[in-house]
């Protein structure tokens, strides 16, 4: 039987008024890393210059400690995936080192170097609760931990943004770990009167999940100490039973 043309037409048009069916994108695979963990750095005022350089020469420290390759070393997959950012007001997180995989010296040597370049920025106050909001938001990008940890460092009580109990539930509902790094400022500030001491704060408060645990730095001068103390214990593919709080000191 011959088409004619009427007919012909019939068919193409019905052909180009069908729908298009796209077919999704593959999902992008996420690497499997031992731990996914975000570091938070405290810049508001009270970190003066000094105290802020003391912070970032202690985190590129730690990276360049032989004890924290090993540690990453004896993971099951022996590798980790690291994130840094800064935190002050409840609106102001700036991201200094994207997502980066940490497998050997070579990959921690430029995570140090990227801290060393990093800018130096101040802010004013203090959220706690803006940074776990922040922090919970980056998980997910790239990488799947067996283990998702923030390690919160700071010198001072939130006092903007948010209740920290909130920020913090939710974090905890998502199953992340929130560590702490509690900063003992020896220099009192007359705003902190009838406040409670940071590291029971930080200890009641903000840390919280399977095996949190609160590092106190007693005074900046022990930042790099207990920034590498704690990194090692929080990588660590089986980490042993270790008191709820530490203490460093200079």
């Amino acid at each position: 039987m011959r088409i004619g043309s009427t007919t012909r037409r019939g068919f193409i048009g019905g052909a180009l008024a069908a729908p298009l069916i796209l077919r999704p994108a593959p999902a992008r695979a996420m690497e499997p890393v031992d731990i996914e963990l975000v570091l938070a750095v405290d810049v508001s005022r009270s970190v003066d210059e000094q105290e802020q350089e003391l912070q970032f020469k202690g985190y590129a420290a730690a990276f360049r400690d032989p004890r924290l390759i090993e540690g990453i070393a004896g993971g099951p997959l022996g590798q980790i995936a690291v994130t840094l950012f800064t935190w002050s007001d409840w609106h102001i997180q700036e991201l200094l080192v994207p997502w980066t995989r940490v497998d050997g010296a070579a990959t921690a040597e430029g995570l140090a170097q990227a801290l060393d370049a990093a800018p130096r920025r101040t802010w004013l106050y203090t959220s706690i609760s803006g940074a776990i909001d922040y922090a919970s938001g980056l998980f997910g990008q790239g990488y799947e931990g067996t283990r998702k940890v923030v390690d919160i460092s700071g010198d001072g009580i939130s006092n903007s943004g948010r209740p920290v109990a909130d920020a913090r539930a939710e974090a905890l509902d998502k199953g992340i770990v929130l560590n702490g790094l509690a900063v003992l400022d020896r220099s009192p500030q007359p705003w902190a009167a009838g406040m409670p001491s940071l590291d029971n704060y930080y200890r009641d408060e903000v840390i919280g999940g399977p095996g949190a645990f609160l590092m106190v730095a007693e005074g900046f001068d022990a930042f790099e100490t207990a920034v590498k103390r704690k990194i090692i214990r929080e990588i660590a593919s089986a980490p042993p039973p270790g008191p709820l709080v530490e203490r460093a000191y200079a």
